[in-house]
């Protein structure tokens, strides 16, 4: 499922219109990556939680030449999947 089709099934869902049902995802997934962004945990309760978590400076290798590269420590989006969504998906 892209965009598009998450767009027209929360708007069937919703009796809402397309353009509706876009602005509030739209809305929606920019609330969370500016939370992320800025060091919050979000959580949807039964659906998950998306934070950001640190990934340490680690050695890695130049799948070319086989040459050993540092590659730095950064902050990387996460998500854990709720119970409610795990035992949907168990099914």
């Amino acid at each position: 499922m892209n965009k598009g089709e998450l767009i027209d099934a929360i708007a069937e869902k919703s009796q809402a219109s397309k353009k509706d049902a876009d602005a509030v995802l739209t809305a929606t997934i920019e609330a969370i990556m500016e939370a992320v962004a800025s060091g919050e945990k979000v959580t949807l309760v039964g659906f998950g939680t998306f934070e950001p978590r640190q990934r340490a400076a680690r050695e890695g290798r130049n799948p070319q030449t086989g040459k050993a590269i540092k590659i730095p420590a950064t902050t990387v989006p996460a998500f854990s999947a709720g119970k409610q969504f795990k035992d949907k998906v168990a099914e």
